[in-house]
């Protein structure tokens, strides 16, 4: 039997949960509950149709299918679903904008691997 690698593992913020603080993940997170504050994932974050997010998020990819309110900074790539609303500056390497995605902010083509810092 393989061994799950604790890093890679999927943290997931279910539907009905609400957490309010910063969240640091070495692997990927999914929200489809309410999280204010910041969000940190060095895979992947995920935000489902429920999802919410108040505060700035950075991962190495970004999927938004809810809702962002503040600063997102993906290493690699974001996607913006169909029913998504996001709300602040984005900086990202690569980046997808399905039709019916509502998008209010500046957006920065980075190249991989610089830094940023989001402006408040």
């Amino acid at each position: 039997m393989a061994k799950n690698d604790p890093v890679k593992e999927l943290n997931l913020i279910g539907p009905g949960t609400v957490i309010e603080g910063k969240i640091r993940s070495q692997g990927s997170v999914r929200v489809d509950g309410k999280v204010v504050g910041e969000v940190t994932a060095s895979e992947s974050l995920a935000v489902g149709i429920a999802g919410e997010i108040e505060g700035n998020v950075s991962a190495k990819n970004v999927t938004v299918g809810g809702k962002i309110r503040g600063a997102i900074n993906a290493v690699e790539k974001i996607v913006f679903e169909g029913k998504s609303m996001v709300r602040g500056d984005i900086r990202a390497t690569r980046l997808v904008i399905d039709e019916g995605c509502i998008f209010d902010g500046r957006v920065t083509m980075a190249d991989k691997g610089s830094s940023y810092e989001p402006r408040h």
